[in-house]
């Protein structure tokens, strides 16, 4: 996992640190943010390391950003989830047992249980009511880290429950849209819509030039390092799929085109079945065992 400088940020007089830690396997960022001032911290998309192979796990990326809030002894308030991720497993659970914490993602959760628990027919240890989480975000809901002011940005279409999280003047976008030079996040997924999404990106796009996006993946070229900062004004101007050239309409036939036959992410089998209950494996069977179910034909 590489880990970046810390960047300080000091805006309106407050002292927000973004951390960020780039897990190579699954291409993800995780970010720590806190507050200067009261040590008080957020980590939002985790990452818990898994080998579909072998079946066998680590916590060794996990570790990694607990190493970074004990050694600089913050509090961590909240574990923010952007979404229920197809293509890592989330460290929530087992962060949150180290280090205390509130899980929260958005309250669309429900959708997406009601879609894939009756699949995985896994209905006796993942609840629909997503009462595995701790927090539950309504759309614009507000939440402090200390001093830092924080608001919610429902921004659907990848998935239905998609949300952002806005942090003084730095927001964190999940999937929804990327760097530039890739664009957005795909849009077939049960519950994922093309329009949906560009009005969800739009959302973000209307907010100050100046505002820091920090994304959650990064796919770059050949030879390109990976990269997950970037601002409304870069991506007004140079996202491939959403700039403010593109419209509505285009963007949907662009990512339509994008997405026919794209085959499915290959940990996505693994990773919601554990995200849909905050990062934990289910209950053992009779032989002491947790396992991951795998539909015949069915996705």
């Amino acid at each position: 996992m590489a880990i970046n400088i810390a960047i300080i940020n000091d805006h309106n007089g407050l002292a927000m640190k973004i951390k960020s830690f780039f897990d190579n396997e699954t291409a993800t960022v995780t970010y720590i943010v806190s507050d200067e001032k009261t040590k008080k911290c957020a980590v939002i998309d985790s990452v818990l390391n898994y080998d579909q192979y072998s079946g066998k796990t680590s916590t060794k990326s996990a570790d990694q950003v607990i190493k970074y809030i004990k050694s600089n002894k913050l509090k961590l308030e909240f574990i923010l989830e952007t979404h229920i991720h197809a293509d890592h497993i989330t460290a929530a659970s087992y962060i949150k047992e180290k280090l205390g914490g509130k899980i929260a993602i958005g309250d669309k959760i429900r959708k997406v249980l009601k879609f894939w628990v009756p699949l995985f027919n896994i209905g006796k240890d993942t609840k629909l009511d997503g009462s595995q989480f701790d927090i539950l975000f309504k759309n614009k809901d507000k939440f402090n880290i200390g001093s830092l002011r924080g608001q919610v940005i429902h921004t659907p279409g990848h998935t239905p429950a998609c949300a952002s999280y806005h942090i003084e003047n730095a927001v964190f976008t999940g999937d929804s849209i990327f760097m530039p030079y890739v664009g957005t996040g795909r849009t077939d997924f049960p519950g994922g819509d093309a329009k949906t999404l560009y009005r969800s990106i739009k959302k973000i796009l209307l907010l100050p030039d100046d505002t820091r996006i920090f994304v959650c993946h990064d796919y770059p070229p050949a030879g390109q390092k990976p990269a997950w900062e970037t601002t409304v004004a870069e991506q007004k101007i140079k996202n491939i799929l959403v700039n403010k050239k593109i419209t509505e309409k285009q963007y949907v036939k662009l990512r339509n085109e994008r997405d026919n036959g794209k085959s499915v992410p290959k940990m996505l089998i693994p990773s919601i079945q554990v995200n849909l209950r905050a990062g934990k494996f289910g209950k053992k069977e009779s032989n002491g065992v947790q396992y991951i179910k795998v539909p015949v034909d069915k996705i």
